[in-house]
């Protein structure tokens, strides 16, 4: 603390992003990257964007990669809003559409990043219980509210909500943004962009870092009512009009374009994680249905700090959250066969 601080920063509890190790020979799969490249083409158009035009500033706008996106998903490029990554998407709609004077609901086993943006801009949350299943509730969040976010997938637990429970939510609130934060759609769920055209209170956010290999890339998205989407730009314009650059607009287009490599690498980690979830499952494990690309699993025998403890010893690295209710799972990134079957290996010596 430095008295330089304002009292806003000192009460501030930042988030805490998975550990990003600096060893040789290590199986990393505690963060939900993917375990297969990005496209050649995104490489390609990102490679063409290096050359003098760099001294110039992109487009404020990413109006290549909106149309994309629109393309795409077979919306209006005035539904589309683009960012520095998912999370400045969403903190900008925790800014913009959150700040109502009511409650943000969301599930208590959820983001982590959720209650931090809470704090960071003075929104009064109410972490909504999941089920004994670990499934969301729809008919938990028919209740005043000043908005309504959930992943889906939900992370850190992978399990996926229906497009009808969805539609249950809306309607149950049809004067607050629902915002359904679709990191790991791709793997296993159905988006909820198809639902954007009949209800003007749904916001979908989604990022390329997980099933787009582009995390080292920071792009995101959102696409919602054109009335949604301005008061994202407001915001962007408010704080800073370049969020993107030339390199990482070219490259997000390109891997939007490249539908092919797209389908063949998502059903890669979803086949990848059919099998890890059946292999597991062979060693005892209780692994809660995945729409995701991580799995989350218990042993009923073993404790889980002690499980990561000792795969980090064999240079495999997972997620443990030591929080109420979720202490005995782990949160393990489905990596390529060589990766997985490193794990399973540590495991059965474990």
């Amino acid at each position: 603390m430095s008295k330089f601080w304002s009292p806003f920063v000192k009460d501030l509890v930042p988030y805490v992003p998975g550990e990003q190790p600096k060893l040789n020979n290590l199986v990393k799969l505690n963060t939900n990257e993917n375990p297969y490249g990005p496209s050649p083409k995104a490489i390609a158009a990102m490679q063409a964007e290096i050359n003098d035009d760099l001294r110039l500033y992109p487009d404020p706008n990413g109006d290549r990669l909106k149309n994309a996106v629109a393309d795409y998903y077979g919306v209006q490029p005035a539904q589309v809003f683009v960012g520095n990554g998912s999370d400045e998407v969403l903190a900008h709609a925790f800014h913009g559409l959150f700040q109502h004077g009511k409650p943000l609901l969301f599930p208590d086993i959820s983001y982590s990043f959720y209650p931090v943006y809470c704090g960071l801009y003075g929104i009064a949350f109410d972490a909504v219980p999941l089920d004994d299943q670990f499934q969301i509730r729809p008919q938990d969040y028919a209740k005043p509210n000043g908005g309504i976010i959930f992943p889906n997938p939900n992370a850190p637990t992978g399990c996926v909500l229906a497009l009808d429970a969805i539609e249950q939510i809306l309607q149950a609130s049809p004067d607050s943004v629902v915002l359904v934060d679709e990191a790991y759609i791709d793997f296993g769920g159905e988006t909820a962009i198809s639902l954007v055209d009949r209800y003007p209170n749904l916001l979908v956010a989604q990022t390329l870092s997980k099933s787009r290999s582009l995390a080292g890339l920071r792009v995101g998205f959102a696409v919602g009512h054109p009335d949604l989407i301005e008061a994202l730009e407001r915001i962007k314009n408010s704080f800073n009009s370049y969020p993107l650059d030339r390199a990482a607009i070219a490259g997000a287009a390109a891997a939007f374009e490249d539908k092919a490599y797209f389908q063949q690498t998502c059903q890669a980690v979803i086949d990848s994680r059919e099998k890890l979830v059946a292999e597991m499952t062979a060693l005892g494990f209780d692994v809660l249905p995945s729409g995701a690309n991580f799995i989350f699993a218990r042993h009923p025998q073993k404790d889980a700090a002690a499980l990561a403890a000792g795969l980090r010893e064999q240079s495999v690295i997972v997620r443990h959250f030591n929080k109420p209710r979720i202490a005995q799972f782990l949160r393990i990134t489905i990596g390529n066969p060589e990766q997985n079957q490193a794990l399973v290996e540590a495991l059965k010596r474990l």
